[in-house]
């Protein structure tokens, strides 16, 4: 299928081949018939893409921030690399969509094949969204004037924050799409409305739709209309939709709005806010979260739990619904809003328009509907050429292409010189740029299709922590060699279950290698560190101190279904460290968590590891540092010395005859080593670069460490 991406680094906008994603549990699979360009955000996007570095510095210097503090802590190498990677993952445009559903995923229940929807989809022939973020067209509204709902619902949010009643006088500053659909609904609402822009056809559309207005560029002084068109008194409130980098639309919001009016932004402005402008009248400032209430919270957009109506009366879907609404009762217009119409073959015509052309409104792109080219959409992979595969040789493919796995893993398979066979990502973006970039033979968005397929000998596991158990299980049972990206697995039994099949596997005649990426004891330093320590056979006293960093709360990884927890997802690694470096088992384990306002902080834990040897353990997981000091250091205590790791790219010894030290060009955390390690065992046919006990061990332990942390 096709489908539209943007290059972030040279501002390029092509259309790209895709593999069709498939609707997992809670969501719809739709076949587009239309969708529309949001000419102010996609404009930005665009014109970020096409900014040169220093102007791209300029407009995030958050990031310039963050990108300072990491060339501090892991050097200048890992630093760009980074930057670079993350500029180079494509970005998939378009969030306005209307199709017809082709598939309904398990446990979606108000929705049925053939029904005509509208989501906040992505430009593309086929689309993948959650229940949640889709909702039924009425049959007297056309696809064309659906696909203005999820724009109409950014300024329907804004509206409802604004609490307008029937006579109030609310104005509109900037009229591109949202505004012009705000100035609809607010008249819709009884109110009076004055929308503000530079734009005098803009202008008159907004009056055509019977607003008053003012054309900022004849200089017309807007305070002093808005003051007399309200006896003096002030509007009741101003809902700003312009996208301007200047602080002068918040100015005069609050110079033109009554005592104890309300101004919520809904665009983008300048926020050097006058403290005096908002103190003297008690004026109100809310900035509008898109859609509505629901929006970026996991548990309502990704598991599909709504919020009950006697609660939450307007959630992003309702919201929807209110529009798709006003467009059945006519009371909102927007045929005139329509400027441009492309197919979706012309795309990179539609987009030179918006990033040349400010005036232009709504652009649709239309999708082909013949039943040939429906069929071609649905293809569930994309090949580049066929693999000449050998015996022997590792032929590996990927499950999961997000950022570690393209960033991190990808470059050191291609590095071990294996054959990359196919990718397998979920919506099949990021699974075709892999494929690209580094030279897969396929990419695809059947994620069984890979297990099952008899020319890959190896699976690289880069998914979501709650289905590595699930895919470490199938690999096993298709005979295949496993790596796995930490951790293995987020239950005991899931462990367990592993365990029986790997053992299963054997006695089937086939012996997979089976490598978890606890990658930290392939680092050259920590290798170092085992050669130093290892012919003492002393007792050793160590210190691991983790920088960890703030993850929100919401974030998956925190998620404890779906992430694990940090301790599981992470401190696993040093766990799996610390086992390596004392060589014995851990015989006992204790936590101690620090605790905000009673509640447990599973992220700011002491974890002491004590080991059959008589070594202990200790390691600080902390996420309430500063990202300034480096983010890992491992300190080793033994037979009166000390060896000092700092961010696995300087090693210092204290009291070792013959060692000072030992410092690195950059950072190694080993992962290069780690994946050799697998792809060497394949080859020559070796044991389990990491012993098997080991990683029933540590991932043991890893889960029970969490499950004390957590409560």
């Amino acid at each position: 299928m096709k489908q539209i991406l943007q290059n972030l680094k040279t501002g390029e906008t092509k259309i790209e081949e895709i593999p069709c994603p498939q609707a997992g549990r809670g969501q719809l699979l739709i076949r587009s018939t239309c969708s529309l360009i949001s000419a102010g955000t996609e404009r930005m996007l665009v014109d970020f893409g096409k900014a040169n570095w220093l102007d791209k510095a300029r407009q995030q210097p958050d990031k310039v921030r963050m990108v300072l503090n990491k060339i501090k802590t892991d050097g200048i190498a890992p630093t760009v690399q980074a930057v670079m990677n993350k500029l180079d993952q494509p970005l998939a445009l378009g969030y306005c969509n209307v199709g017809v559903i082709d598939t309904v995923g398990k446990g979606v229940h108000h929705f049925q094949p053939g029904q005509r929807v509208v989501s906040n989809g992505k430009h593309a022939e086929m689309v993948v969204v959650p229940e949640n973020l889709c909702a039924v067209i009425p049959d007297n509204v056309s696809d064309e004037e659906a696909a203005f709902t999820i724009i109409g619902a950014i300024g329907l949010q804004g509206i409802r924050l604004i609490q307008p009643t029937l006579g109030e006088t609310v104005v509109v500053t900037g009229l591109g799409l949202i505004g012009l659909l705000t100035v609809q609904l607010l008249l819709a609402n009884g109110c009076k409305v004055i929308g503000i822009d530079f734009d005098s056809e803009k202008l008159a559309l907004a009056r055509q739709f019977g607003a008053e207005t003012i054309n900022l560029s004849t200089g017309t002084d807007p305070i002093a209309v808005a003051m007399n068109c309200t006896q003096g008194h002030g509007v009741d409130a101003v809902i700003i939709t312009a996208s301007t980098k200047s602080n002068e639309p918040m100015h005069q919001a609050a110079q033109m709005c009554r005592k104890r009016g309300r101004v919520v932004l809904v665009g983008v402005t300048g926020l050097e806010l006058s403290r005096a402008d908002f103190y003297e009248k008690e004026i109100s400032f809310q900035v509008s979260c898109s859609y509505g209430p629901g929006r970026y919270e996991a548990n309502y957009e990704d598991k599909g739990l709504d919020y009950p109506i006697g609660f939450v009366r307007w959630t992003e879907q309702r919201n929807f619904e209110a529009v798709l609404a006003m467009l059945a009762s006519e009371k909102l217009n927007v045929k005139p809003l329509i400027s441009h119409k492309f197919s979706i073959l012309e795309a990179e015509s539609a987009y030179k328009k918006v990033s040349e052309d400010k005036s232009v409104l709504g652009i649709l792109l239309q999708y082909s509907d013949q039943p040939d080219a429906n069929t071609a959409k649905k293809a569930q992979a994309v090949s580049y050429y066929a693999p000449k595969v050998q015996a022997s040789e590792p032929v590996v493919s990927f499950l999961g292409a997000g950022n570690y796995a393209s960033a991190v893993l990808m470059p050191a398979f291609r590095k071990a010189g294996v054959l990359l066979n196919t990718v397998s990502s979920g919506a099949g973006v990021s699974g075709v740029h892999a494929a690209k970039k580094f030279g897969f033979a396929s990419a695809t968005t059947d994620s069984n299709g890979v297990l099952i397929d008899p020319a890959t000998n190896c699976v690289v596991i880069a998914t979501r922590h709650n289905s590595h158990a699930r895919w470490v299980l199938e690999a096993l049972k298709h005979k295949k060699h496993i790596f796995v990206e930490k951790p293995l697995a987020l239950t005991l039994e899931e462990v367990e279950q592993i365990q029986s099949q790997y053992e299963k596997t054997c006695s089937e005649g086939f012996h997979p290698i089976l490598m978890v990426g606890f990658n930290r004891r392939f680092s050259p330093l920590v290798q170092k560190i085992h050669q130093l320590t290892r012919p003492l056979e002393l007792t050793m006293v160590m210190v691991a101190t983790i920088n960890a960093g703030f993850i929100p709360p919401e974030h998956w990884t925190q998620d404890l279904e779906v992430g694990g927890g940090r301790i599981v997802g992470e401190a696993c690694h040093f766990i799996d460290l610390l086992r390596y470096l004392a060589g014995a088992e851990i015989t006992n384990f204790h936590v101690s968590v620090a605790t905000a306002s009673g509640k447990r902080l599973g992220d700011c834990a002491s974890i002491t590891l004590e080991f059959s040897n008589g070594s202990v353990g200790t390691i600080h997981y902390l996420a309430n540092g500063h990202k300034e000091l480096a983010k890992e250091r491992l300190e080793v205590f033994v037979g009166g010395r000390v060896l000092q790791l700092d961010n696995f790219r300087k090693l210092t010894g204290f009291g070792w005859p013959g060692f000072s030290s030992m410092k690195l060009w950059s950072q190694d955390k080993g992962q290069e080593a780690c994946v050799k390690a697998f792809t060497d065992a394949v080859k020559q046919g070796l044991t389990n670069p990491i012993p098997l006990g080991e990683l029933w061990e540590v991932s043991k332990r890893s889960i029970e460490i969490a499950e004390a942390a957590n409560g």
